[in-house]
């Protein structure tokens, strides 16, 4: 261990770096449930929904594992949050454009991942990714995540709740049922179900914020529990349904065939032509932007206060990270995920005490073992999984912070995504609208030399895909 992992050299030892991969472990378990959730619709159960949940588990744990040895940082990799939201929504749009079935518009959705993350490790390789971050402008840069927080606290209150949907349906379906006899005749026997679920989400919120505040390790993964708990009891007592009813035949072996026949090698190219080659370009941009400042906010960030930046404020090793978050993307894509980023939750981790890889190792681990887990992660409620959704979209909004409101170049882009990327329910939306105004402001004040060539360039091909592109 000590040769593999230095840990004398970075004052750690092998029990606090396996306590560290513990508790971040704890921390984003939450998307092994959820992940599958999002990607199929809640189509729990079906060959797909067992199919993402194989992927997420094998792709994390690769991640993490190139992660661990080849870059020997503490940093845990999965799914990410927003991008497997925007990644459901470009599915359902190939789905409306070409007439395929949802699972060939998955397959052919998975080529665009594969293709970012072989463009990641080029990039990577050769030291242009963090290049192409600082071209991009810091307003768009700083309203991208929370965007995607506001997004995320919609589908929250909106369609991943259960029932009904639309933009944040349970705060006015919720509401607007304070009188019952109107709300009933309203929603017929969907009126238990809506007031259990939304009941249900708000009490995991409050769990997991309660515990959050105390520092609690895993408080998202207790409030998604707690949640769970309740919705089983309102199920049996209100519902009169048993949701364990599956269990009792239920395999709890890997869904390995299941993911064989769905998602494992299945690249529909001839799918993703039909989509049209200028939005499929498009897309990929979009994956690649929103990844980029994921990932490198995130390592950057958590590194700073684990103390591992140098003294020019750079973190060594940059390079490993950043092709190990690489290799998770093409894993992933390979065995049926959207994109594999780093996660933010791997702060929990370094708080501690995690410094090296086999902090990374150990939550690689464990990930796997949740393999043998599919059965019991398909009966978590959606309302619990809103309950993650919205906390983790409120905690992506404490970005604003860093936005300067006295400076309007980057108040007006943020503000435009903010409100575009929850309506349109499309990152990439939201982005191109941010980028387009921010290049329109800077022209017509005279500062368009501030612009870099990027900037245009991408703002060009939004403005193309917005109004010429059927």
């Amino acid at each position: 261990m000590e040769k593999l992992f230095k840990l004398k050299e970075n004052g750690t030892t092998v029990r606090t770096e396996i306590i560290a991969g513990l508790t971040t472990f704890m921390t984003m378990a939450y998307i092994i449930a959820l992940n599958p959730n999002l990607l199929t619709n809640f189509d729990v159960g079906s060959p797909l929904w067992h199919g993402v949940f194989m992927a997420t588990c094998v792709a994390s744990a690769i991640g993490m594992f190139v992660m661990a040895f080849l870059a020997n940082k503490p940093f845990a990799m999965a799914p990410g949050m927003g991008l497997n939201s925007f990644f459901a929504v470009v599915v359902t749009n190939i789905v409306s454009l070409t007439g395929m079935t949802y699972l060939q518009s998955f397959q052919a959705a998975l080529c665009i991942i594969l293709i970012e993350g072989i463009i990641f490790i080029i990039l990577s390789v050769l030291n242009i990714r963090e290049k192409i971050v600082e071209a991009i402008p810091l307003g768009v840069r700083l309203g991208i995540a929370p965007a995607i927080g506001l997004m995320l606290m919609n589908i929250g209150f909106g369609s991943n709740a259960g029932v009904g949907g639309g933009q944040f349906y349970a705060m006015r379906d919720f509401f607007g049922a304070l009188t019952p006899s109107v709300a009933k005749a309203n929603m017929g026997e969907n009126y238990s179900t809506m007031v259990l679920t939304v009941v249900t989400m708000f009490i995991g919120l409050f769990v997991i914020v309660v515990l959050a505040h105390k520092n609690v390790k895993g408080s998202v993964l207790i409030g998604m529990l707690a949640a769970s708990v309740i919705y089983w009891i309102g199920e049996a007592l209100f519902l009169h349904t048993n949701p364990f009813a599956d269990l009792a035949t239920a395999s709890f072996l890997p869904p390995v065939s299941d993911m064989a026949k769905t998602t494992l090698f299945k690249f529909n190219f001839a799918g993703l032509a039909q989509i049209g080659w200028f939005t499929v370009i498009t897309l990929i941009i979009t994956f690649c932007i929103i990844d980029m400042f994921d990932t490198i906010g995130t390592l950057v960030g958590t590194a700073s206060r684990a103390g591992m930046l140098d003294k020019e404020g750079k973190m060594p090793q940059m390079k490993e990270a950043l092709l190990a978050d690489a290799v998770g993307t093409v894993a992933g894509s390979v065995t049926g995920t959207s994109t594999v980023t780093t996660f933010v939750e791997s702060a929990s981790g370094v708080e501690a005490g995690g410094r090296t890889g086999l902090t990374a190792l150990t939550t690689g681990i464990l990930f796997l073992a949740c393999m043998f887990i599919s059965p019991i992660a398909a009966v978590i409620p959606a309302a619990a999984t809103s309950s993650a959704l919205i906390y983790v979209g409120v905690l992506m909004l404490a970005g604003l912070k860093n936005v300067d409101f006295g400076d309007m170049n980057q108040v007006v882009p943020v503000a435009v995504m903010l409100i575009a990327m929850p309506i349109s329910g499309s990152i990439g939306h939201g982005i191109g609208l941010g980028l387009i105004i921010y290049t329109v402001m800077k022209v017509f004040t005279g500062k368009a030399k501030e612009v870099s060539v990027l900037t245009y360039v991408i703002s060009a091909l939004f403005l193309i895909k917005f109004f010429l592109v059927a």
